[in-house]
């Protein structure tokens, strides 16, 4: 069983229905005490950093994120909800983010923006969320804002659009993917597979 945050912001019917094809029921977590029933964790999100955290506020959601974090369950981000894992977003202006990975989310350098379409991530390190990815592994992404870690060892993949930027991020049982998984056809479904099973 995976919980979905439905922060109101997200595309909270694709990813779901992505999820179920992975071979998991889901669940929808729109106040804290659904979040802190959760076995493992799924916080997307689309849209703008400031826009994403005030929803996250908004539904009083923030500290049951980082109690779930703490409780060293399995908790991915997906897209926005990946850059709200960090401590502070750019976008804007200088947002708090929620601080589970030290480090910022910038303004990608390349143009045109956003970065749209597909692109290989490659894998860093060795980690059971990328593990059942072909060599050359291609996801959807949209998205005009990067995420920086403090520290290369949180970096678990990269992608090139005019620099390279991190694209998958873990930080103990923390991860995250800037692409699109549900939208990424098989290489997504491995993605969300693997999650499963963490």
């Amino acid at each position: 069983m995976v919980t979905i945050i439905d922060s109101g912001i997200c595309n909270l019917g694709s990813i779901s229905r992505a999820v179920e094809r992975a071979g998991a029921g889901v669940r929808v977590a729109t106040e804290p005490a659904q979040v802190a029933a959760a076995d493992r964790l799924i916080l997307p999100g689309v849209g703008s950093f400031p826009a994403g955290m005030r929803a996250l506020r908004d539904r009083g959601l923030c500290d049951a994120i980082r109690e779930f974090a703490a409780s060293a369950k399995p908790l991915l981000g997906i897209c926005l909800g990946m850059q709200l894992l960090f401590e502070t977003g750019e976008e804007f202006e200088a947002t708090d983010g929620l601080g589970l990975i030290p480090g910022r989310v910038r303004e990608i350098k390349a143009t045109p923006r956003p970065h749209m379409g597909w692109n290989r991530i490659v894998p860093k390190g060795d980690d059971s969320l990328l593990a059942e990815l072909p060599e050359e592994a291609y996801f959807y992404f949209v998205h005009s804002f990067v995420c920086e870690p403090s520290d290369n060892a949180d970096v678990l993949g990269e992608t090139e659009y005019g620099e390279t930027f991190c694209s998958v991020v873990r930080r103990g049982n923390v991860r995250g993917i800037q692409a699109h998984p549900e939208k990424s056809q098989r290489c997504g479904a491995l993605v969300l597979e693997s999650f499963l099973k963490l």
